[in-house]
């Protein structure tokens, strides 16, 4: 599943061979939040209408090899890359489909993308930003046909600090659709190409300087529920590293964009405050009652990372971190700059930029930032939209939270609905009176319990309550 924000990993499980109660289930949460089926037949005219119209840029990067790293059978193709090196240091180019080349200002596609807002991932299938004639063909970076794209071409020094940086819509042709998985074999094996080379090289570079910025991921391992010999099972897998080479690309991308917004005085951030000093204290109080303790002095995202992601301890320390990333929102800006440009999880100014098939906020950024290199003004109809996306977007990630949680808690029932009256290992995550929330060892699941438990201690929990219909789990110690 993709993650709305690289440092800010969002999981929605997905389920293969879903049995008919949790189908219904999974249907009914899409219904209760009255997310669509399809788009309008006004919307789809449209999106053949400018399909058949759309003109590629007078630019040609042709020539650039660009290939296109995303999950197997990904469609919705928004970024395609290529590294070479140039002196002591790297030249990376990044090319973000030109989505706004299909979106008429006022038309259909555009009224319907900002009712919408974003992609929604849930377990049983995605809910598309765009109709799928553009976001699945006309406008995706397709191994082998000619597309538009908004071309980011950085030079990077040998650190792979950003020395300079260039934008324009140029014609881009991908070499070559991989999946994360093919990437990292390549790698590992030595038979990548010298550009997925250099990501990887690039890639552990810009991570020491995330590092040294005191940038944080959560970073959890990604989910899926399978039906086997007649039950479910949850099958855990922990993010490739070239996952984080490529979300290091995203990142760059993002933080330029910032970077020529806030000098040109318009646009949008993505912002996030940092933790408020209470927060910190209790997270260190949580993770040392977990057995996980934080040492004093250690940034928190040099903690994060040094978690054991395959520790029912380290799990629950992850999860308890999320109290860490609260706050995230958009920040539009149009003359005086915003009081907070930060993402504390990037800790840097930040914008989204890379996924504008998935993300209706990327296409604004992605105009403005064209228009401000190049010298032009930032369009009237960008301007006028930009107050109105933080709403438009906070709507949109409330209805994704929603989804993601409705989903997760039917999904975990329906893990457990057999085993009603079971024991199992579990570690006590959070405690109050009369209870708290354990997470167990295996299935690696999240769930409240009764009974007077402490938070940290390991425990046996016995199975109460497992109903798919009302994602209702609960344990009792």
């Amino acid at each position: 599943m993709r993650s709305s924000d690289p440092r800010e990993r969002v999981i929605v499980p997905r389920v293969s061979n879903p049995t008919e109660l949790l189908a219904d289930t999974l249907r009914l949460i899409r219904e209760d939040l009255n997310l669509p089926e399809s788009f309008p037949p006004a919307v789809e005219a449209e999106a053949r209408e400018v399909v058949d119209a759309v003109e590629l840029p007078p630019v040609d990067e042709t020539a650039v090899p660009f290939v296109t790293i995303d999950p197997e059978g990904a469609t919705d193709l928004d970024q395609a890359l290529h590294l070479e090196r140039a002196g002591d240091g790297y030249r990376v180019r990044y090319a973000i489909a030109d989505v706004p080349a299909f979106v008429r200002e006022g038309g259909e596609i555009d009224a319907e993308a900002r009712e919408r807002g974003q992609t929604l991932y849930a377990p049983d299938g995605r809910i598309p930003l765009h109709p799928t004639v553009i976001s699945e063909h006309a406008a995706s970076l397709l191994e082998g046909q000619l597309r538009g794209a908004f071309v980011w071409t950085f030079e990077l020094d040998a650190a792979a600090n950003v020395t300079s940086t260039g934008l324009a819509r140029a014609q881009v042709r991908s070499r070559h659709q991989y999946s994360y998985t093919e990437v990292q074999a390549q790698l590992d094996d030595g038979t990548a190409s010298e550009s997925l080379q250099l990501l990887r090289e690039v890639g552990i570079k810009r991570t020491a300087l995330e590092r040294e910025r005191g940038g944080a991921s959560l970073n959890r391992p990604d989910e899926e529920v399978e039906f086997r010999g007649g039950r479910y099972e949850l099958v855990r897998r922990s993010p490739l590293p070239v996952e984080e080479w490529n979300a290091q690309l995203s990142l760059m991308t993002g933080m330029a964009a910032a970077g020529i917004m806030l000098d040109g005085g318009v646009g949008i951030l993505r912002t996030m405050p940092a933790p408020f000093d209470d927060t910190l204290e209790h997270f260190r109080m949580q993770v040392a009652a977990l057995g996980e303790p934080w040492p004093a002095g250690q940034p928190y995202g040099e903690y994060l990372r040094g978690l054991d992601r395959d520790s029912a301890s380290g799990l629950a320390a992850i999860h308890a971190a999320a109290s860490l990333f609260r706050g995230a929102g958009y920040t539009a800006f149009d003359g005086a700059l915003p009081e907070n440009t930060t993402q504390a999880a990037v800790a840097a100014p930040y914008a989204h930029a890379t996924a504008p098939l998935r993300r209706l906020v990327d296409r604004f950024v992605l105009v403005t930032c064209e228009a401000l290199v190049a010298g032009r003004p930032v369009p009237d109809w960008v301007r006028e939209a930009l107050p109105t996306l933080p709403k438009i977007m906070g709507r949109s990630d409330g209805v994704a939270s929603r989804l993601e949680h409705a989903s997760v808690d039917a999904i975990e029932a329906a893990l457990l609905a057999d085993r009603v009256g079971s024991v199992f290992d579990a570690v006590v995550i959070s405690a109050k009176e009369g209870g708290g929330v354990i997470q167990l060892t295996d299935p690696v699941v999240t769930a409240n319990i009764e009974g007077a438990v402490t938070a940290g201690e390991t425990i046996k929990a016995t199975l109460v309550t497992a109903d798919i219909g009302s994602g209702t789990t609960l344990f009792r110690a």
